[in-house]
């Protein structure tokens, strides 16, 4: 009875897929802005943990980019 209950409730369940695909559908878009904007693609990780994920999309949408439209570096 003991193995019946740990696989119903755990990511056997289906509940760990659920969290990996949601984990996938909002860490890859993260990713690619931070790689855009000239941030490395870890820092998109930030977006898991609470309180700080409102302060990191602050932080991106109000700060000075490192790359224009066309993907170029300027300094």
């Amino acid at each position: 009875m003991m193995i019946d209950t740990v696989f119903n409730n755990t990511f056997f369940g289906g509940h760990g897929v659920w969290m990996l695909v949601v984990f996938a559908v909002i860490i890859i878009p993260f990713w690619r802005i931070c790689q855009r904007i000239g941030y490395p693609g870890w820092v998109s990780v930030l977006i898991w943990i609470p309180l700080v994920n409102i302060i990191f999309i602050y932080f991106i949408a109000f700060s000075d980019w490192t790359t224009n439209k066309a993907g170029e570096h300027h300094d």
